[in-house]
């Protein structure tokens, strides 16, 4: 049984959006879905997976572009972390701003730190990390850290966002620091893969 994890690059801001499925059982999840084309459908096709879910770091527009038609063309379920409830109904805001065309708030199912969610035979971890949003959470998976916009390297995310708060984006960090060892690979919702280790030195 091994893990398998896909890195995609998409549009609008460059998002990382991952594929994280168990060999064995060709199940199969995404983290993200910044962008409503077929390349990432494609591709699991190509693998022979089977997309079950997908899991969103935070509401912010460019993390969910994509989950309507993703789970419309796949039949399945798009889930975000009920602290980011009303920011999701907020979705158009910034897409104002940058000039891009109005979406509908997207379709998703809610979820609380009870909830649980499995990949084939891997359990996933939720820990909320408030800061860049009230919402925000990272997704343990076997050992592997997802940080959406919480931590990147030599970054962490926004907190001058009229939903961001510092305090608590540096509470955030520390309880990651604390509570996950030097060797846990990080991968961000931007950039480039990391480590604890190297954020840990970093702050």
């Amino acid at each position: 049984m091994s893990l398998l994890i896909k890195q995609f690059v998409r549009p609008p801001l460059r998002n990382n959006n991952y594929v994280v499925a168990d060999d064995e059982s060709k199940e199969a999840i995404l983290i993200d879905c910044s962008n409503p084309d077929d390349e990432i459908i494609n591709w699991l096709n190509e693998q022979g997976l089977k997309l079950k879910y997908i899991l969103l770091t935070h509401a912010h527009f460019d993390h969910i572009l994509g989950v309507d038609y993703l789970c419309k063309k796949c039949n399945i379920k798009a889930y975000l972390y009920e602290a980011d409830a009303d920011l999701l109904k907020r979705v158009n805001e910034y897409i104002r701003i940058l000039g891009l065309d109005e979406v509908d708030t997207p379709k998703v199912e809610f979820f609380n730190l009870k909830s649980s969610f499995k990949v084939g035979q891997y359990t996933i971890g939720i820990i909320p990390t408030p800061g860049h949003t009230q919402g925000c959470v990272c997704y343990l998976i076997d050992g592997n850290l997802f940080s959406g916009d919480t931590l990147f390297r030599g970054a962490c995310g926004r907190t001058d966002l009229q939903e961001s708060d510092d305090a608590k984006m540096q509470n955030s960090l520390a309880l990651l620091f604390k509570k996950l060892p030097d060797n846990v690979p990080v991968f961000p919702g931007h950039g480039s893969q990391t480590t604890i280790a190297q954020e840990r030195n970093f702050y």
